[in-house]
């Protein structure tokens, strides 16, 4: 049914969740998972205090990536991973043209910012091209 599983990351406690979510899945149906981290633009550089900020977030980005490459390889899960600049809900929509599904938690890192689904995936649940699976995590899924 999945061969190609999207699942886009942070570098929160709420992604372990999801990733572990997804790699159960994948598990069961013999799917190949691609993981996505995603340096949001609205952090990028301007002067050199950002500088030293948009680096650590995209350190963290791909420390992320690598971790949940390393964790699904363990499992003997098929994986590879990437990370990316741009608006998180755009780039998560463009990587999902080729998949088949999307794991997302319902909140990311700014699982505070509303009150019943996060923003970016609230976005992405409503324009993406292939099914959405919503992990509830954050304030709804304790």
């Amino acid at each position: 049914m999945y061969e190609r599983i999207l699942v886009p990351l942070d570098d929160s406690e709420e992604s372990d969740a999801v990733l572990d979510h997804a790699l159960d899945l994948a598990e069961t149906a013999d799917a190949r998972v691609h993981l996505l981290s995603v340096v949001d633009e609205k952090m990028m550089a301007r002067d050199v205090t950002e500088d030293i900020l948009f680096d650590r977030l995209e350190a963290a980005a791909e420390d992320t990536v690598e971790a949940g490459v390393a964790t699904a390889e363990e499992r003997g899960i098929d994986a590879d991973g990437e990370v990316v600049h741009g608006k998180p809900y755009r780039e998560i929509l463009a990587a999902a043209e080729d998949t088949d599904l999307v794991v997302i938690g319902t909140h990311g890192r700014r699982g505070v910012d509303k009150l019943l689904l996060g923003s970016v995936s609230e976005k992405v649940v409503r324009a993406s091209p292939t099914p959405v699976l919503l992990v509830p995590v954050g304030r709804h899924g304790e």
